[in-house]
C-alpha cells in the first residue's frame, strides 16, 4: 500500500476534498499510481492528511463513480483498470479556451392540460435585463440573418463553459448552434455519410429519437445492449466506419455512468475503426452527489468525439437552442456544405444567451437549479420507495427525471395518462417493459416541491387501486 501525502491547500478555492480528488486523479493518470495500487483506507488518509474521514470518503466516491477506483469487500480501495492513451497512433490536439449536455418524447394523450411549473427554477428578471440589452446595444445586428454556425458571441461563451464546467476542450469554431439535439441530430447524420460513415450504433435502452433520425437518414443501426459500466464495447461493428450513440455521463434511461477506463476502450475501439462517438450530455450538470462527471470529450485526443449538449434542461422548456462540438475533420466538411443549412435559432435569443452566460447568470442559475432539484428528487424518492414491491425508484442521484419500475397489470401508455391526469409527466420505456413489471421515465423538476408531494402520494394512491 502506497502511503499518500497530499498538498492540501485550507485556504484554496477549490473544497479539500476536490483537492484530494484532483491530486490523487492525477497520480492515477501520470501513472505513478498504478493499476491494481491499493489505495490508503479512509481513516490512514484523513489521519496522515489532516482532515475529516467525510472529506476523504466524498473524494473516494468520486473517484469512484467515474472510475478511477475500484472498492473490493472486506480488502479496500484499488487503482482501476485504464487503457494507455498514448499508445493512439497520430492524435489531433485541440486548442484549449485562452484562460480558460433527452428524453423519449412520446404524445401520450391528445387533450390539452393547464401546464405545471415551478416559478422558483427561472428568474425571468435576469432574462428580460439581458433581452433588453439585446434590444438596446445590438438592435442593428437583428437586421440581417443569423450565422448559420451560430452567433459569434454566444459559441464563445458556450467554449468558455464548456471548459470550465464540463472538461470539453474546443475553440468556438469548432461548435455549431441550433435548434434542439434532433436537428441536430439531422445535420450531423449528413456530415456523417459525406465522410463515409455507413453505420451507426445505439444503447439498448436508450434514447430512440435520435436513433430512429439516423434510420431516417438512411444509415443503418445496430442495437447495442447496455451493461452497468456502458455499452458493450465487444459488440460493437467492427471493419465498419460507424458513428456510435452514448451518454457517458448519465445513460438514458438507465442512470448509469461510463467508467473512465470503458471511455478510453470506447475511444480507441473508434480509432481502429476510423469511427466515431456521438457523446450525449443532455443533462450532466445536474449530479446532486459529489461533482459532475467530466465529458468524454476532454478524454478524446484523437478527433473522435462529437459532443452534444442543451439548454431546454438548464433554462426553460420553450427555448430550443442545442450545440454540437465537431472535431476538426468533420468540421471542413460543413464548412464546404455551409450553403446547404440555415439557422434555426432565434437570432435575438442568441445573443441573449450570451449576455445571460457572460455576466454570470448562467452559472448561478445552474447551482441554483442543483439545490433545487435535489430537494425535490429526495421528495420523489422517499415517497416512491414507501411501496416495496409495487414502486420500485431508481436513484442515479443526479438528472431531471426517476426511472420507475411498477408492477402492474396496466399497460405502461395507461400508466403514463394516470400521470398525466394529475399533471405529472412520464413517459413509457418500452425497451423494459415485461408483462409483470412496466417501467417508465418520470420528470420531476418542473414541478413545485409542495405540489410535487401531493402528486405523488395521489399517484401512488390510484396505482394502487
Amino acid at each position: 500500500m502506497k502511503e499518500l501525502i497530499l498538498n492540501l491547500d485550507s485556504n484554496a478555492t477549490d473544497m479539500l476534498y476536490l483537492q484530494i480528488y484532483n491530486s490523487i486523479k492525477s497520480e492515477i493518470m501520470s501513472g505513478a499510481l498504478e493499476e491494481g495500487t491499493k489505495l490508503p483506507s479512509l481513516r490512514k488518509l484523513a489521519d496522515s492528511n489532516s482532515v475529516s474521514v467525510t472529506t476523504v470518503e466524498s473524494a473516494y466516491e468520486q473517484l469512484l463513480l467515474e472510475g478511477y477506483i475500484e472498492s473490493r469487500p472486506k480488502s479496500g480501495y484499488y487503482v482501476a483498470s485504464t487503457v494507455d492513451m498514448e499508445s493512439f497512433d497520430a492524435p489531433l490536439h485541440t486548442e484549449e479556451l485562452d484562460n480558460s449536455v433527452q428524453a423519449v418524447k412520446r404524445n401520450i394523450a391528445a387533450q390539452e392540460r393547464p401546464a405545471i411549473y415551478d416559478a422558483e427554477s427561472f428568474d425571468w428578471s435576469k432574462w428580460k435585463k439581458c433581452m433588453n440589452k439585446v434590444f438596446n446595444e445590438c438592435a442593428h445586428m437583428l437586421q440581417t440573418e443569423a450565422d448559420v454556425k451560430g452567433e459569434p458571441a454566444l459559441r464563445q461563451e458556450v467554449a468558455r463553459y464548456l471548459y470550465q464546467s464540463r472538461g470539453v476542450k474546443c475553440h468556438p469554431d469548432q461548435i455549431i448552434i441550433g435548434a434542439g439535439s434532433q436537428q441536430m441530430a439531422m445535420m450531423l447524420a449528413r456530415i456523417m455519410k459525406a465522410n463515409g460513415v455507413t453505420n451507426a450504433a445505439t444503447e439498448t435502452p436508450g434514447y430512440g429519437p435520435i436513433r430512429e433520425i439516423l434510420k431516417e437518414e438512411g444509415i443503418p443501426v445496430t442495437e447495442i445492449p447496455m451493461r452497468d459500466n456502458g455499452i458493450e464495447i465487444e459488440k460493437l461493428p467492427l471493419g465498419k466506419k460507424t458513428v456510435v450513440y452514448v451518454n457517458p455521463s448519465n445513460q438514458f434511461p438507465t442512470g448509469s455512468v461510463m467508467p473512465v477506463g470503458r471511455r478510453y476502450e470506447l475511444i480507441k475501439w473508434a480509432v481502429e475503426n476510423d469511427s466515431y462517438i456521438l457523446e450525449d450530455d443532455y443533462d450532466a450538470e445536474f449530479r446532486y452527489r459529489g461533482k459532475p462527471i467530466p465529458a468524454m470529450q476532454g478524454l478524446d485526443l484523437t478527433g473522435r468525439v462529437v459532443y452534444f449538449g442543451s439548454f431546454s434542461s438548464t433554462l426553460y422548456a420553450a427555448i430550443k437552442i442545442s450545440y454540437m462540438v465537431l472535431p476538426q475533420e468533420l468540421m471542413e466538411i460543413f464548412e464546404n456544405n455551409r450553403k446547404m443549412y440555415s439557422q434555426t435559432c432565434s437570432k435575438a435569443e442568441q445573443l441573449c444567451l450570451a449576455f445571460y452566460m457572460e455576466s454570470g447568470y448562467f452559472y448561478r442559475h445552474i447551482k441554483k437549479l442543483r439545490h433545487l432539484y435535489a430537494a425535490k428528487l429526495d421528495v420523489a424518492m422517499n415517497l416512491l420507495s414507501e411501496t416495496p414491491g409495487l414502486l420500485e425508484p431508481v436513484d442515479s442521484k443526479s438528472g431531471i427525471a426517476i426511472m420507475l419500475r411498477i408492477r402492474s397489470d396496466r399497460r405502461a401508455a395507461e400508466i403514463c395518462q394516470i400521470a398525466y391526469n394529475l399533471g405529472l409527466t412520464m413517459y413509457p420505456v418500452d425497451d423494459l417493459c415485461s408483462d409483470d413489471v412496466k417501467v417508465v421515465y418520470f420528470y420531476f423538476h418542473r414541478v413545485p416541491e409542495a405540489l410535487l408531494k401531493l402528486l405523488v402520494k395521489q399517484f401512488i394512491s390510484k396505482i394502487k387501486g
